[in-house]
């Protein structure tokens, strides 16, 4: 599937699950002419390192989202978030539950990166956090972290699509809003407990959507990324 002459690329961070860096690049290719972003998560980074990052990003213009979710304590991560500096990234995440003093060093430490705290995982349901000891819902605490977060220096929030518009009204418009959890009508949810359609996502304030299985399992991952960027345009 072609894009229309003109068209902007659509927001979406194709999540390359894999620790197999040839199928990545392959991925990367296949997307680049639709989408804006390719997620590096641990899988593939602490297979090939800062490899994946060159040869992915290698003969495209997409960003990278690197999604290593960092949570320690504030030194260790400053020198974590240093380390990945000359990579570039559009993107860094660490916990937001890591606390203020660390989200803070990892903003300092890579001025030029924005950091993405991730507020409650979208894997998490409110079973899960009241297990866990943490005052729910899940939107009620995405909230909490997200004020934490952005208030030392987070330039980006990750959060479930069905926290988006609790999250823009609390933070405003100029926190960059990722929400994983994106299926496309009639594809399951896999390992995700709260999930929304790119569509509904958009529509609610997100700003970039992270999609994995749906783009890098379909039979042609080029196709079906195309086919999510025409159904986020005619909306």
């Amino acid at each position: 599937m072609s894009e229309p002459a003109g068209a902007a690329k659509a927001p979406v961070a194709v999540a390359l699950d894999t620790h197999d860096l040839d199928r990545a690049v392959r991925w990367a290719g296949a997307v680049a002419p639709h989408v804006s972003t390719v997620k590096i998560g641990l899988e593939l980074f602490l297979a090939e390192g800062s490899t994946a990052v060159e040869k992915v990003r290698a003969g495209t213009d997409l960003d990278v989202f690197l999604d290593l979710k960092l949570h320690d304590i504030p030194a260790t991560v400053a020198g974590a978030a240093a380390s990945v500096a000359p990579l570039a990234p559009a993107y860094l995440t660490v916990h937001a539950a890591g606390g203020p003093a660390m989200v803070s060093a990892a903003a300092a430490a890579l001025p030029q990166t924005r950091i993405a705290a991730v507020t409650v995982l979208t894997s998490l349901s409110s079973e899960d956090l009241a297990r866990l000891g943490i005052a729910g819902p899940p939107r009620e605490a995405a909230v909490r972290l997200a004020l934490i977060a952005v208030d030392a220096g987070a330039r980006a929030l990750v959060c479930s699509p069905l926290e988006v518009a609790q999250l823009r009204a609390a933070v405003g418009p100029d926190v960059t809003l990722i929400t994983p959890g994106v299926r496309p009508p009639a594809h399951d949810a896999g390992d995700q407990a709260r999930v929304a359609t790119p569509q509904e996502a958009i529509a609610a304030g997100a700003d970039l959507l992270v999609i994995g299985r749906p783009i890098t399992g379909a039979a042609d991952p080029g196709d079906a990324a195309a086919a999510i960027a025409a159904s986020i345009r005619s909306e």
